[in-house]
């Protein structure tokens, strides 16, 4: 019999699908990301300055729309 709770983990996603914008572009093929909680990741992947990416991991996964961020406190 399958162990559930493995089954389970494997339907998530080993690293959580972030936002951010290209802040330098590095000639090893990474790019510097500033993501919106306001820390910088060297991830693996193509984008210019200024485009907005998704991230996973050290990986681009692609594109991310340009939308405007509201902070809301609680």
């Amino acid at each position: 019999m399958p162990n559930l709770w493995r089954q389970f983990e494997d339907l998530l996603p080993d690293a959580p699908l972030l936002v951010g914008t290209v802040v330098t572009r590095h000639a090893d093929d990474t790019v510097s990301v500033q993501l919106l909680g306001g820390g910088l990741v060297r991830v693996t992947g193509a984008g210019e300055p200024g485009d907005r990416l998704f991230v996973r991991g050290t990986e681009v996964v692609g594109p991310a729309p340009t939308l405007p961020t509201v902070d809301i406190e609680i």
